[in-house]
């Protein structure tokens, strides 16, 4: 039987196709602060400058065209003789559009969510404040983001996938935000083996077994094939 494959990927994956990291200068995230666009209680003492703030980024993303790390593990996914499981902090879609499959645990900029009833939908090209939701008309529309003190998505399915993994790799993560920096530990622990692909260091690093240092389009096309071939 082929090895189980999960693989956990952050923003850095995304950063070659245009879309900023939080550390980014310059770009969207430097110009607010986390507190005010990332957080239920900012959504609730502004919802404009939230939704404006997602909008803007929702633009960003539609215009986005997936790198060569992307179509790597799409073709990962689909050519492995095992499982390959993408788990991804991305909210941006690339991995779709190049023709993967993914576990989007901080929720996708596509999609909207009903403070009041948990109702989901396609998001609109632009949200506003009063959004009112499809189900129960309540107009307390907002991104289907998971914000900084929230649960991410899909915890119990990611488990499961990590304690039954092969082999475990993150690329682009900054091992910063919790529960995902922890992925390796409990992968690690299960018995798979290790591997981080990232641009430099991050501050989890010496929890990996293996390591790939690079941008990630040079990288992740790099170790797939050596999987691969």
């Amino acid at each position: 039987m082929a090895d189980k494959i999960v693989i956990l990927t952050g923003a850095g994956i995304s950063a070659e196709s245009g879309l900023g990291t939080f550390r980014d200068e310059g770009g969207l995230w430097a110009k607010h602060r986390i507190e005010d666009v990332a957080t239920p209680e900012g959504f609730a003492r502004d919802p404009a400058l939230v939704h404006g703030f997602y909008n803007a980024r929702r633009v960003q993303a539609a215009g986005a065209v997936p790198n060569p790390a992307h179509a790597a593990l799409a073709r990962l996914q689909r050519d492995w003789p095992g499982e390959v499981v993408i788990v991804t902090q991305n909210v941006d879609g690339l991995h779709e559009k190049a023709g993967a499959t993914a576990i989007h645990m901080h929720g996708e900029l596509s999609g909207a969510l009903c403070f009041a009833c948990g109702h989901r939908w396609t998001a609109p090209p632009e949200m506003s404040p009063g959004e009112p939701c499809p189900a129960c008309a309540s107009p307390t529309g907002r991104p289907d983001i998971v914000w900084f003190g929230e649960m991410p998505y899909h915890m119990d399915e990611i488990e499961d996938h990590l304690l039954g993994c092969d082999l475990f790799a993150a690329i682009g993560t900054s091992g910063q935000v919790y529960p995902a920096a922890g992925f390796v530990q409990g992968a690690a622990y299960a018995g798979a083996r290790t591997i981080e692909l990232n641009l430099a260091e991050s501050e989890i690093t010496g929890a990996f077994e293996d390591h790939r240092i690079g941008p990630a389009s040079e990288v992740v096309p790099a170790w797939v094939a050596e999987l691969l071939d």
